[in-house]
């Protein structure tokens, strides 16, 4: 984790870690960035959050508008229509059930449209602070089986199995780091392991071929 650390240092990150600095670490704009991103690429993402949240900056003000122009706002996000109604019907939730704020626990972010454990957990890491958290999305999910830190089937598995494998301190940084380095280097087809700074420590499972 230290090597990947410094690795990563001066490569491209993840959209939702790029808003949660410029935006302050604010929950709802974190909240509303990772329902976005849900199979969508990081420069789409960051593109449509930041048209968006100069429409709207509250769940108050978001819930007002219609779904036909949050689509028009977020549009080309994969699966912007029902992400629009999504956005829509959790700002809603978020005004009427939440006085206007998002949750800071995990069983009452998971309540909300749109929003899953890797959603939940983004948010409680990065807009509330907490340290007791692990996201994981595609990245993870194959980056710490290829390691074989897990051996698991699906990202809900590869979480709780991750809190078994992994020294707590690293938990908030993990999504960091290995989404970043998957990005980049750890690549789903072809990983380039000739430029792996833990090369040495990995055992490439399920890797065929790679690139030097």
């Amino acid at each position: 984790m230290r090597a990947l650390a410094r690795a990563i240092t001066g490569l491209e990150l993840p959209a939702v870690e790029k808003i949660s600095e410029e935006q302050a670490d604010d929950p709802f704009r974190i909240l509303i960035a990772t329902i976005l991103s849900a199979r969508t690429q990081d420069a789409t993402t960051h593109a449509a959050s930041t048209r968006l949240f100069r429409r709207a900056r509250t769940p108050r003000s978001m819930a007002a508008l219609s779904v036909r122009e949050i689509e028009r706002l977020i549009y080309p996000v994969s699966f912007y229509r029902y992400k629009a109604r999504y956005l829509k019907t959790c700002c809603r939730m978020l005004v009427d059930r939440f006085d206007g704020k998002v949750p800071s626990t995990l069983d009452e972010l998971l309540m909300l449209p749109g929003v899953g454990r890797k959603t939940a957990n983004l948010v409680l890491i990065l807009g509330f602070g907490s340290r007791l958290n692990i996201c994981v999305d595609t990245h993870v999910h194959r980056i710490s089986n290829r390691l074989g830190w897990v051996a698991t089937s699906t990202p809900d598995d590869t979480e709780q199995a991750l809190y078994r494998a992994t020294d707590r301190r690293w938990w908030p940084y993990i999504n960091l780091y290995l989404v970043t380095w998957g990005q980049n280097v750890c690549r789903p087809v072809h990983p380039r392991c000739g430029d792996c700074v833990i090369r040495a420590e990995c055992p490439r499972i399920g890797v065929r071929r790679s690139t030097t």
